[in-house]
């Protein structure tokens, strides 16, 4: 049954593919959703033409300048959509009083602050960024908790692990019978690959996932398996379970989105195309499904599904976002930190594909973990990964 109104919908990273398939989505049910917010941090022209075809109330861009010009072609279009600039703008929309729903798909650290501020004002969070809660885990938990917020995943991983859980799981995880979560990974474009050979990876093979079509910063991680590493971080808050029961699956075919292994030998699983709009039409519409555009899932296309133990010596990103879950405290928010700087610099060329780990690995060796238990700790957290994780760059720079 459709709600008595529209869902008006901020979408927080409205510029990137998660942005983007959410539009499309929404735009497939117009009495079900609205836009009241769209934001991006630099792509101003694709901003421009999502506020001329979803006519939101506002929009946000990252500077002012940038602000000032969208502003005026949106004027000169008619369109009366009133654009903002800057992280507290982002916070504004994202806690309004008029907004019902949040698309948390801001990439990165630069995402926390509007999505927490989303749950601290008890709106419903889709969340995309799990940088949210791999820096502030408990923290972003507790605001969740005392406003009543509605926080459903958007990681196709997350999000099939959410739909085979049971309904109650929230109210009384221990009596639900769980064993383990089986996050499944596809291995990225260098699972085969010889050791060797990686030494020479350019961005652009990095990028070049085999089965989905995402932005440069989480096709990388994709390919280190950080990606899958802040997933175990994340999967740990959002279903409480501990690290040593949180199993990562390589399985190549992206079909098999995650599982939930019982304690009667069971493991229920959910399957579908690799397509995010899968995960975005079932958070949006939730606990409702609703059409998504996704092509249905053809077994007989597929044939057969494989399954392989992660290589850790191969993917060193993983085994380190275990150790940083199972250091806690600020630990997290500094792998994070390092990641985040370390793929910026092997996208610029200053470093090379093997050198992220080593990277990351040296900064959490030098940074000393702390509790986090503030906004303020977390990101002064952060500030200290990035800062450790700026030397060991420079040491590795390429001449």
């Amino acid at each position: 049954m459709s709600p008595t109104r529209p869902q008006r919908i901020t979408v927080l990273g409205a510029t990137g593919s998660i942005g983007v398939s959410t539009l499309d989505v929404i735009a497939r049910h117009p009495d079900r959703f609205t836009v009241f917010a769209l934001t991006a941090h630099s792509q101003a022209d694709l901003l421009r033409e999502q506020c001329l075809k979803f006519r939101p109330r506002y929009a946000v861009l990252g500077d002012q300048r940038s602000a000032d010009m969208l502003q005026g072609a949106l004027r000169e279009s008619g369109c009366a959509t009133e654009v903002l600039a800057g992280v507290e703008a982002l916070e504004t929309v994202s806690s309004h009083a008029d907004t019902d729903a949040v698309m948390a798909a801001i990439v990165g650290a630069a995402g926390l602050r509007p999505t927490l501020a989303a749950a601290r004002a008890g709106k419903r969070v889709l969340l995309a960024n799990k940088e949210a809660l791999v820096l502030s885990g408990q923290l972003f938990m507790d605001a969740v908790a005392r406003s009543g917020s509605v926080l459903l995943p958007i990681d196709s991983e997350h999000n099939a692990v959410f739909q085979s859980l049971p309904t109650d799981y929230a109210r009384d995880p221990t009596a639900a019978g769980v064993r383990r979560v089986l996050l499944t990974a596809s291995g990225g474009p260098f699972r085969d690959r010889p050791l060797s050979d990686l030494d020479a990876v350019t961005p652009e093979q990095a990028c070049a996932h085999p089965n989905w079509v995402m932005g440069r910063k989480i096709s990388v991680d994709s390919a280190t398996m950080m990606n899958k590493g802040l997933e175990v971080i994340e999967a740990h808050w959002l279903f409480g379970v501990p690290a040593d029961r949180i199993e990562v699956v390589v399985h190549p075919q992206s079909v098999i989105h995650s599982m939930v292994d019982y304690a009667d030998g069971s493991v229920i699983a959910q399957l579908g195309n690799p397509d995010m709009r899968t995960p975005i039409a079932n958070a949006l519409a939730w606990p409702e499904r609703i059409e998504s555009g996704v092509k249905p899932l053809d077994l007989f296309e597929i044939g057969r599904f494989t399954f392989e133990r992660p290589d850790l010596e191969r993917f060193p990103c993983l085994r380190l976002a275990y150790e940083a879950l199972r250091a806690g405290g600020s630990a997290p928010a500094v792998l994070n930190a390092a990641n985040e700087e370390a793929v910026a610099a092997f996208l610029d060329g200053r470093i090379g594909f093997r050198q992220i780990g080593e990277v990351i690995s040296s900064t959490l060796e030098q940074v000393a973990r702390m509790p986090v238990d503030s906004l303020d700790a977390v990101l002064a957290a952060d500030a200290q990964g990035r800062a450790a994780a700026y030397v060991e760059i420079r040491k590795r720079a390429r001449r």
